[in-house]
């Protein structure tokens, strides 16, 4: 082990082992500390070299997967699982917060703190139910992209699918530019999506009313077995298991002080960076279920599940023309931004797990070619309403891996021997874990509903 790696675990604390084979490595490699934070100066500047983690971070939770779940659930509960939404937003902020400070604590990812703390065939399962999520998290990208491009270009759906393995070259070519480059091209796409949706909510014009009631819990979210498949779906769909492994490695691509004082103040901005992307986030997902409330389930149309039944009927429920190109362009840019994350993250995994580095382009295509593969198989099988079953699916058995990072998470940031004076407070320690078993506690009934035949 080097004399860096070594001085790294002994910093912090005897807990963490790492072996002779195991040698801490810097998450990320050459983009580890790349992008530089100034000492001095104004609090705007350095809290501007701190914007970008958060943001990449925020484009899972509006990936394609969100729509087809946020879609059904507004057309058929209306504004009822907006509630959902805002709880799974929270979630998110506390998780992906105890994210960034383990990765600037630390100096290492989750992926890397897995495996110095468990057992291998621990870590090997822990592994594999991460890619799992990846490639769930794939194929509604794959998914999403493929649906924007027939809705936009009239490409078939099978085409679409294949042509997003073009997606490889683009995700190597902004990589190579450096980190800050790749950010910009995510907050760009971000800036558009956001854009789209704020011009369709205007468009529908909600009445603020609803709105409000919605995001206040209700029972039947949880007694209604098809609404609480659709919440884990939301929930799935929002608190993404793989984001916590790419936000604790992403955010030690800044230059901060590896000391005590720099790590409280890059704590302090990740955090602050994190929260307003995800902000954002919960605009957007509230967007696309309050314009499916208000323009389908207000006027009886509890019946539009899919995207492009959303795209085909907006333009002539609104009136407006534009409608449904503004929605298809949103959802185009949404698949796009999401395949740069999961690239990220796949990286992330394998090397944090396994020590094992391929090629990004070989690991891009596996990645990609099975998220492909059943797309394909399913579209020539059942056609578009079957993509669109898969879509849900996928975010469904996303949550269902969400207990595999959350709780190594968690156990990690609140133990004092990883974290010495950074470990979670006593409150925030019990609100983690209240996550973690309300996740736990949602993702039980919704296997017994599936496996009784009670579930959606």
């Amino acid at each position: 082990m080097s004399g860096d790696a070594a001085g790294a675990a002994q910093a912090n604390g005897a807990a963490w082992r790492v072996l002779p084979d195991r040698e801490l490595r810097p998450s990320l490699g050459s983009m580890n500390a790349s992008v530089p934070v100034p000492k001095t100066g104004l609090w705007l500047r350095r809290f501007l070299a701190f914007v970008g983690p958060g943001y990449m971070v925020s484009v899972g939770y509006m990936d394609p997967g969100n729509w087809a779940t946020d879609i059904a659930g507004g057309s058929k509960f209306g504004y009822t699982l907006l509630s959902v939404i805002l709880l799974s937003n929270l979630m998110a902020i506390v998780l992906q917060a105890l994210a960034a400070r383990l990765g600037i604590v630390t100096g290492r990812d989750l992926a890397q703190a897995c495996r110095d703390h468990y057992s291998r065939p621990v870590n090997i399962m822990l592994w594999l139910a991460c890619e799992l999520a990846i490639i769930a998290c794939d194929l509604a990208e794959v998914i999403g992209t493929a649906i924007a491009l027939n809705l936009l270009f009239g490409i078939p759906l099978i085409w679409g699918a294949i042509i997003t393995a073009v997606d490889v070259f683009l995700v190597l070519m902004l990589m190579q530019r450096g980190f800050r480059v790749l950010e910009a091209f995510v907050i760009a796409l971000l800036v558009v999506i956001f854009s789209c949706f704020i011009i369709q909510i205007v468009l529908a014009a909600p009445a603020v009313k609803d709105i409000v009631g919605g995001f206040l819990p209700q029972a039947s979210v949880v007694t209604n077995p098809e609404a609480l498949y659709l919440a884990i779906g939301i929930i799935g769909a929002t608190v993404m298991p793989h984001n916590l492994y790419l936000h604790s490695s992403i955010v030690q691509t800044r230059a901060y002080e590896r000391t005590e004082e720099g790590k409280r103040a890059a704590i302090r901005w990740a955090v602050t960076d994190s929260t307003i992307a995800l902000m954002l986030a919960l605009f957007v997902n509230a967007a696309i279920l309050v314009m499916a409330a208000s323009v389908f389930y207000n006027n009886g149309r509890t019946d539009v599940e899919e995207i492009g039944q959303a795209y085909q009927l907006l333009s002539p429920m609104l009136g407006v023309g534009i409608a449904s190109t503004l929605f298809a362009i949103a959802l185009l840019a949404s698949g796009v931004n999401s395949t740069v994350t999961a690239t990220l993250a796949g990286q992330i995994v394998m090397e944090g797990f396994l020590h094992l580095r391929i090629p990004d382009w070989a690991r891009r295509l596996i990645t990609r070619g099975l998220a492909i593969l059943p797309v394909v198989v399913v579209t020539a099988v059942y056609g578009d309403r079957g993509t669109n079953d898969l879509l849900v699916l996928s975010q469904v058995v996303l949550s269902m891996q969400l207990p595999f990072a959350i709780i190594p998470l968690v156990r990690f940031v609140s133990d004092r021997r990883k974290m010495g004076v950074f470990v979670t407070p006593t409150w925030l320690t019990l609100l983690s874990w209240a996550i973690a078993s309300v996740i736990l506690v949602l993702d039980v009934k919704l296997v017994i509903d599936t496996f009784t035949g009670a579930g959606g």
